[in-house]
């Protein structure tokens, strides 16, 4: 029985399906939810002319108070208890140790995300926040897959 779950959030399709199972679990096992939205360091590139890196991060922000008012708003149609936390990572932070932490401080007893099923050069470039989360991790970890909800491509002919 879960009754404090919180759920990486971070606009994807695939995290709209975890917050989507964090609601469901919640409503079964009248626990509270909270979503978890980091607003990720952008890379700094010192010696291009024009960059700006304050213009993605504060894209970053504003996508992370859309998410939290849309997060707060089907939480209360669907009665569920919880609040929507959002935090500044530094280009040091590692988004996973985020993560983990936060499940650590708010006590949580299932930590639900994404993955977005990247495969290899792009998976090792980009890296797995979830693979990262799931091996250091000390609490229950569903994984919401990136083909959850999508149809089937088997043909039924």
């Amino acid at each position: 029985m879960f009754k404090r779950i919180l759920v990486a959030i971070d606009g994807s399709r695939t995290s709209e399906r975890a917050f989507a199972a964090a609601l469901n679990l919640a409503v079964t096992h009248q626990a509270i939810v909270q979503p978890y939205y980091v607003v990720e360091a952008g890379p700094m590139y010192l010696d291009v002319p024009g960059y700006d890196p304050s213009t993605l991060q504060a894209s970053l922000t504003e996508q992370g108070a859309a998410l939290a008012a849309e997060a707060t708003g089907q939480m209360k149609a669907r009665g569920v208890s919880g609040e929507v936390v959002t935090v500044e990572a530094t280009a040091s932070d590692d988004v996973a140790a985020l993560i983990i932490k936060a499940a650590d401080a708010f006590k949580a007893d299932l930590l639900i995300m994404g993955t977005h099923g990247r495969k290899g050069f792009q998976r090792l470039i980009l890296g797995s926040v979830a693979e990262r989360c799931l091996r250091q991790a000390t609490l229950p970890v569903l994984l919401i897959p990136s083909a959850a909800g999508e149809p089937s491509e088997k043909s039924t002919g």
